[in-house]
């Protein structure tokens, strides 16, 4: 473990977008194959290189650029510079990506209405972030080097894209909808074994 760990470093200090993509990708790709064993079905492998490819070509760069041009823009780890750079982050950034993942899942999907889902679910789905994002963007500000910072962005992201994707296939953009679905499946789980 101890050698994988010392190669990943190696790798992000020499080749830091690359890696961080890679790493972003994958933890991104993770989070819709964990929604779809949470909803019980069978793996579906296309809609997970769909949002594994949303992922590589636009979240991931997206993001370690602009990482690396909010650190530039607002250099430092005073209160204020974070701050400054939690709601900028929130009033670019999060619109941009929420926007792009809709938009290019249903490109991907080959919908006829590209901007349906963008339409529906952008508002519920951004409000929503703004509940998560800017709690785990301050750690990452305050204590995230910047060349880590698109890959720990990926590993909150699990939990994000596992809600995205959730959204995407079922849901509305509310942490309400997610809810109820749970809530629906723990007690369907709990009546199969009555009925036997």
């Amino acid at each position: 473990m101890a050698s994988w760990w010392r190669a990943l470093v190696r790798a992000a200090q020499r080749h830091p977008w690359p890696t961080n993509v890679v790493l972003y990708t994958t933890l991104f790709s993770a989070g819709d194959a964990l929604q779809q064993r949470l909803r019980g079905g069978p793996a579906d492998w296309r809609q997970t290189g769909r949002v594994a490819t949303v992922a590589v070509t636009f979240h991931a760069n997206f993001n370690y650029v602009w990482l690396y041009l909010l650190e530039r823009a607002l250099p430092g780890r005073t209160p204020r510079a974070i701050l400054a750079k939690l709601v900028c982050d929130q009033a670019v950034r999060g619109p941009v990506a929420v926007s792009a993942f809709y938009t290019g899942m249903s490109i991907l999907q080959r919908k006829d209405d590209i901007f349906g889902d963008l339409k529906k679910k952008f508002w519920n789905t951004y409000l929503t972030g703004l509940m998560y994002w800017p709690f785990v963007q301050l750690v990452n500000f305050s204590f995230v080097p910047i060349q880590w910072r698109t890959a720990c962005s990926g590993l909150y992201g699990l939990l994000w894209a596992t809600f995205l994707c959730y959204s995407q296939q079922s849901g509305d953009g509310t942490l309400k909808s997610v809810f109820t679905f749970l809530h629906l499946k723990e007690a369907n789980a709990v009546e199969r074994p009555r009925e036997k």
